[in-house]
């Protein structure tokens, strides 16, 4: 175990995933506390993330949430950010990734499609995944899958290689913005104790209250009554679906390109 002294005095890691940390005291070595493991430990994080969000997070809450001692959970772990690292890579496990052997070139835009609705939900059931996912390296063995799954569909879209990470880019990060922000409203109307089509309509009719805003929302009331939806849900799937497609089809389009341009 190390000494909060000793953690205090090392440089950080750049990964739990890197220089054995993850595989670090699973066990077997003598006056490690009874009861615990690296998996009950990390299943303990992500629900407590969940319940309580990642600002309230601790140590000694985690602790407390497992009736142990901090220093317990320390046999397991050397630092906070190897276990929340650890809880990330046990969220991205949740996604139901394409089978391995499908030819993607035959068909990619269904699995593509597919898992950018699984990425989608991921960000939305655990609005801490977002944050995490941008602090850390994401290079665990579920995380990895995810990111292999991602690289055989955008293979076998027939882009050039060149064009291959803008195409996952373009694809992901869309996804990752998109679900940021739902996972964040969503979180916001459970701390505010209502839903979120209530918390929509009391703050569109806040919105209208104010001259200067009215005016911009006067002005789109036109694309409002298009888009349709009569849900706060209804409205983020009808957007998420027709942007996602709007990257299928500039895909199709770029490679479409990509083979009637004369090499060189």
């Amino acid at each position: 175990m190390v000494k909060a002294a000793e953690r205090a005095a090392r440089p950080a890691r750049a990964s739990v995933w890197l220089e054995g940390g993850a595989t670090r005291r699973r066990g077997g070595r003598g006056g490690q506390p009874s009861g615990l493991d690296r998996e009950r430990i990390t299943g303990a994080t992500v629900r407590l993330l969940d319940a309580e969000g990642l600002a309230k997070f601790s140590m000694r809450r985690l602790a407390a949430e497992l009736s142990v001692t901090a220093m317990s959970v320390y046999w397991y772990v050397d630092t906070k950010d190897d276990l929340l690292e650890l809880a990330l890579d046990a969220a991205y496990g949740e996604i139901r990734l394409p089978d391995p052997d499908l030819d993607t070139t035959a068909d990619w835009r269904t699995p593509l499609r597919a898992l950018a609705a699984e990425y989608r939900a991921l960000l939305v059931r655990h609005p801490w995944v977002s944050p995490l996912a941008g602090t850390f390296l994401n290079i665990g063995p579920h995380a990895l899958d995810f990111s292999f799954a991602v690289q055989r569909i955008i293979r076998g879209t027939g882009l050039p290689a060149h064009g291959q990470t803008g195409a996952t880019a373009a694809v992901f990060q869309f996804v990752y913005g998109f679900g940021t922000i739902e996972g964040r409203f969503a979180e916001r109307c459970a701390a505010a104790g209502t839903s979120q089509d209530a918390y929509y309509r009391e703050a569109m009719s806040a919105v209208v209250r104010e001259p200067a805003v009215r005016e911009a929302v006067d002005r789109s009331a036109d694309l409002v009554q298009a888009r349709g939806g009569t849900t706060v849900q209804d409205m983020r799937d009808r957007d998420f679906t027709f942007a996602l497609e709007l990257l299928v089809a500039g895909i199709e389009t770029m490679v479409t390109r990509a083979a009637t341009e004369p090499e060189g």
